[in-house]
């Protein structure tokens, strides 16, 4: 079997192939909004993290789920996680989002945050989600950080113990240090501070509270410009690296996906503004691996015209992925196929 590099058959909106409109559009589509249960997992260290599930309460023990991994800082309540989660919705499956630490409605009580290299939450949860439902076809799909960290755990599960009948990675940034590089540069600083701002937000009050071992204040945080500086200070001491660059370096998916046998979709935009050009020219893809790239398309926008209006492609493309993998062939491993259509 030989890894398939495809062009997704995804058209912008008339007038919005602009990266940046692409990027943004997402924000202004009408979202599904699906009746949410919240779900407090525990995890080994004694933190937890906040599930958001589809309320689906009729649904029988062996109905397809689907495992969503959202982006830095976001959520459940980020445009991408509202049309994926609809979309599993419409296809009958059932569906939930993992918030990575901190990332729900409360801070998680560890001395520590979520990094694109952390596997272990999502292991876990998967784990525990196969004995919950161990006759459902099971899909993980994980959008930008999520993506990368997914694509990284698929890796490490190399014989497939958690049970998967594929992985979706959206957009995700597999060299880590030539991304942060790309959103050094022109417009993409404005995403830059948009994200830093978020982070900020979010350590400054545990700073104050002296809740992390950092011996970092207020002003250092606030010279940090940049993510390759937050996470030379934060992120990579928080998480047992020396800094950025040695924490890019071991968190990146790209150099582990020739290893990777399990059906897996990856999608990606030639001008996602948040990667740099040819991020994939060089890198070798596992046999499981299906690339779909596409000329346009933004950081995970995917807007397109259908039915008199815009519309959400990235939704519609996953759902005819989901329905591929929705019910194994009796007596045989998980679904093997990516779709064509």
């Amino acid at each position: 079997m030989i890894a398939e590099r495809q062009l997704a058959d995804f058209r912008p909106a008339p007038g919005f192939a602009n990266r940046h409109l692409q990027t943004l559009l997402p924000r202004a589509l009408p979202r599904p909004a699906p009746s949410l249960v919240e779900e407090i997992f525990e995890l080994p260290d004694g933190d937890f993290v906040e599930l958001a599930w589809v309320e689906a309460p009729a649904l029988p023990d062996e109905t397809p789920l689907l495992v969503l991994f959202h982006g830095l800082e976001g959520s459940v309540d980020s445009p991408y996680a509202r049309h994926l989660l609809g979309a599993a919705q419409r296809r009958g499956w059932r569906a939930v989002l993992m918030h990575f630490r901190g990332c729900g409605t409360r801070p998680n009580r560890c001395p520590r945050a979520y990094h694109s290299g952390d596997t272990a939450d999502a292991r876990w949860l998967l784990e525990n989600l196969a004995r919950r439902y161990p006759a459902a076809p099971r899909v993980a799909l994980g959008v930008s950080l999520g993506a990368n960290m997914l694509l990284k755990l698929v890796a490490e599960d190399a014989d497939n113990a958690l049970g998967l009948s594929g992985a979706i990675a959206v957009a995700p940034p597999v060299d880590l240090s030539a991304c942060a590089d790309t959103l050094e540069r022109g417009v993409a600083r404005l995403y830059q501070r948009h994200l830093l701002e978020a982070l900020k937000a979010k350590v400054a009050p545990r700073l104050a509270r002296h809740e992390l071992p950092l011996a970092l204040t207020q002003k250092d945080l606030a010279n940090c410009t940049t993510l390759r500086a937050y996470d030379d200070v934060i992120t990579a001491p928080l998480h047992g690296f020396q800094n950025a660059a040695d924490y890019y370096h071991r968190a990146s998916a790209g150099p582990l996906l020739a290893g990777i046998q399990l059906p897996t979709l990856i999608l990606h935009a030639d001008d996602d503004p948040f990667m740099p050009p040819g991020l994939y020219d060089d890198m070798s893809l596992g046999a499981g691996i299906r690339l779909e790239t596409a000329r346009h398309g933004g950081h995970v926008g995917y807007v397109e015209w259908r039915d008199g209006r815009p519309a959400s492609w990235l939704a519609r493309r996953v759902e005819r992925q989901l329905d591929d993998w929705a019910v194994p062939a009796p007596g045989s491993s998980p679904v093997v196929s990516l779709s064509d259509s």
